[in-house]
């Protein structure tokens, strides 16, 4: 049929040079004009929607009714320590003290490019600041290792990101009738990622400050509403963002380019309680292979086997954290210094206006 219609259509002796647009009618050289805008407008959405496809790797994913999850041999996913299996999540540590607990993948991931969406809560008795330690999410060399770094092994091998509930270095500041400057405060819970190399040791009386990326505050315990962490790998570049609002918008929290990630890691989930306890709740594990278009540059630039671990520029992080520290005496002492620079400016001035002023007077006599 539309063959045919495309055949009666061309056989009309006389084609239409002018086109009816708004009720008016539309030159043929302008009509074509409007349509290649149209046309390139059109592709460029394109482009951006086709240029990444993701494809959900179920082997790689954790989700209800947690079919075999914890039994020898019949999931793709391992527990470890306090975790236990429910209908409605993965608990990996209930609201008790000195818990801990985790979920791993049994299978090595060598995709390249991939994105994990985490659905996961927080929840417990605690006041602000009386609930702890956190979670975090793992893409890591070794696994079903317990350890103080939120439930897993320090001196890890690959990438951390974790949601850390209780601040272990203001109440350290606090305890010293310290106090911290306005800008280098954080507000809990913290989201924040690190890169480990097997040698770099977590700093956990510091949060984490010193090896972190980057990060972002999240106001993640006890809401009523889903919660979601959002990790993506793609093109060496390492982006975390969040949704914990309820709007189902994602908030950025980093971006970090220059992440080299080796392949043929393990994924898992680990929590932690001392003291202070929550629920560390896991609802799902999604990741989804991602797919993208790469020039040739790109692709020479990426042909080079990542066997360790690491982030470009990382001095230059560090460095940015440490001016961070040391904002407020530096514009404090920046401020004193403009101050008296001003002051002697001032006075200089003034004594070269008086002596100007007295050898001027001195001429009329």
């Amino acid at each position: 049929m539309a063959a045919t219609s495309r055949s009666n259509h061309c056989s009309h002796s006389k084609p239409q040079f002018s086109f009816l647009f708004a009720g008016k009618k539309m030159p043929l050289k302008l009509f074509w004009a409007f349509a290649l805008v149209i046309f390139t407008i059109s592709r460029c959405f394109a482009d951006d929607d086709h240029e990444m496809e993701e494809f959900l790797k179920r082997e790689f994913s954790l989700s209800k009714p947690y079919q075999g999850v914890g039994s020898s041999g019949s999931s793709h996913w391992e527990l470890m320590g306090d975790a236990m299996v429910t209908t409605e999540q993965v608990r990996l540590t209930p609201d008790m003290q000195s818990r801990q607990g985790a979920v791993w993948s049994r299978i090595p991931c060598h995709l390249k490019d991939w994105e994990m969406q985490v659905h996961f809560k927080i929840h417990g008795q605690g006041k602000k600041n009386l609930n702890g330690d956190g979670m975090a999410i793992w893409y890591t060399k070794e696994r079903m290792q317990k350890g103080p770094v939120f439930g897993n092994m320090d001196n890890f091998t690959g990438l951390g990101v974790f949601v850390d509930t209780y601040p272990n270095e203001e109440k350290h500041i606090e305890a010293q009738k310290k106090r911290y400057t306005p800008r280098t405060q954080r507000i809990f819970p913290f989201v924040l990622a690190m890169v480990g190399n097997g040698s770099v040791s977590y700093d956990h009386e510091r949060d984490g400050r010193p090896t972190e990326l980057g990060g972002c505050n999240a106001m993640v315990r006890n809401l009523k509403h889903d919660t979601f962490l959002f990790i993506r790998y793609i093109r060496r570049r390492l982006t975390v963002m969040i949704d914990i609002d309820g709007q189902h918008e994602w908030r950025d929290c980093l971006d970090i380019p220059g992440v080299r990630l080796p392949q043929g890691y393990y994924f898992g989930a680990t929590a932690i309680t001392g003291d202070l306890s929550d629920n560390h709740d896991v609802i799902s594990l999604k990741l989804y292979q991602l797919t993208v278009l790469r020039s040739k540059k790109e692709e020479e630039e990426e042909e080079e086997e990542i066997t360790i671990p690491s982030v470009d520029n990382m001095e230059l992080l560090r460095l940015g954290q440490t001016e961070e520290g040391m904002s407020g005496i530096a514009i404090f002492f920046t401020a004193l210094f403009s101050m008296l620079g001003c002051v002697f400016l001032i006075v200089i001035g003034l004594v070269v206006y008086s002596h100007w002023n007295e050898s001027r007077r001195k001429r009329f006599y």
